[in-house]
């Protein structure tokens, strides 16, 4: 049970948010959650593309269910003890449906969500044929958002996709609007220059958050930017949503090409600078205290006929 005394997780993401920029690396799976987490940063985010990609092998228009999405984050919240946003994409309906949205996701353990106001069925920013619904009905799901939280730390994210479809100008108006409506943060998507992303820093009165859109080869949404620029420029979190699921690609295409010229040639390579070891798994994913929790809790004679002494040995080698 949380204590008073206890910082909840939404409150520690309200203390970093405080303390400067905000570097939140997509993740999309429990092992790219802990790699974040080892890796330092001090809080992640969710996608509803890298989940749509991963979990179902399909693009990101929409199919992912509001269930399947809290189900993931829930997992990947018990993972780490980072705070973690999710991306509730519209919200899965109107207000109401918004409003249940919210709980579910809270009770989850999620720090915050991210809210679209694309039409459903969404599509990934960096898509084309984005529509939008009324800014007055976003302002209602955003009201039935801040409803619905029983965390004040919990954080409302409005994002708006208005600027591909209606232009910056209106994509402003549009987050002063769901400012108004309760937003805690909001999230233009596809910003494209630095002085855009000024000038809507400079519009809204809340925290401003901006993706990354990492290897995008051709016409990028919005341009690489380094964080120590993004701060100066007054964002206050910044989000790298498909950077690690790219990278994840990347190192299983030049894997399989490896096994692939093996199977060829006839000959054995062995790529360590490819893949990680089984000692690296093991220890990322906390084996050792499965063994700790062994110890402490089998009987003596389970563990001897487990591994031939007291002691667990969760080495994994190979058979």
């Amino acid at each position: 049970m949380q204590t008073k005394n206890m910082q909840t997780k939404a409150a520690i993401m309200r203390a970093l948010l405080r303390e400067g920029i905000v570097v939140s690396p997509g993740i999309y799976d429990g092992l790219s959650a802990r790699m974040v987490e080892r890796a330092g940063f001090k809080a992640a985010a969710t996608g509803g593309s890298g989940f749509s990609n991963a979990l179902m092998g399909q693009p990101d228009i929409g199919l992912l269910s509001m269930t399947e999405n809290v189900d993931a984050c829930r997992h990947l919240v018990r993972s780490v003890s980072i705070p973690i946003m999710a991306d509730a994409e519209t919200g899965y309906g109107n207000p109401v449906t918004v409003y249940h949205a919210v709980q579910y996701f809270e009770e989850a353990g999620v720090v915050g969500m991210n809210i679209e106001d694309q039409l459903s069925p969404k599509r990934c920013g960096h898509m084309q044929g984005k529509e939008l619904i009324s800014p007055r009905e976003m302002a209602k799901k955003i009201e039935a958002a801040v409803k619905a939280k029983k965390d004040p730390d919990f954080i409302i994210n409005a994002r708006t996709d208005a600027i591909a479809v209606e232009g910056l100008d209106s994509a402003i108006r549009r987050a002063q609007l769901y400012v108004s409506a309760g937003a805690d943060m909001v999230f233009p998507d596809a910003v494209h220059t630095e002085d855009d992303i000024r000038r809507f820093v400079d519009a809204v009165s809340v925290p401003v958050s901006i993706n990354m859109g990492f290897a995008i080869r051709s016409r990028p949404t919005t341009p690489l930017i380094s964080v120590k620029r993004l701060a100066e420029l007054g964002v206050a979190r910044v989000s790298a949503a498909r950077m690690l699921p790219a990278a994840a690609l990347m190192g299983m295409h030049k894997a399989l090409e490896v096994l692939n010229e093996s199977l060829s040639s006839g000959e054995v390579r062995d790529r360590p600078d490819l893949i990680y070891g089984m000692e690296e798994i093991t220890s990322l994913m906390g084996y050792a205290h499965i063994a700790d929790l062994e110890s402490m809790f089998l009987l003596e004679e389970q563990l001897q006929n487990k591994y031939g002494t007291a002691k667990p040995d969760y080495v994994i080698r190979e058979s």
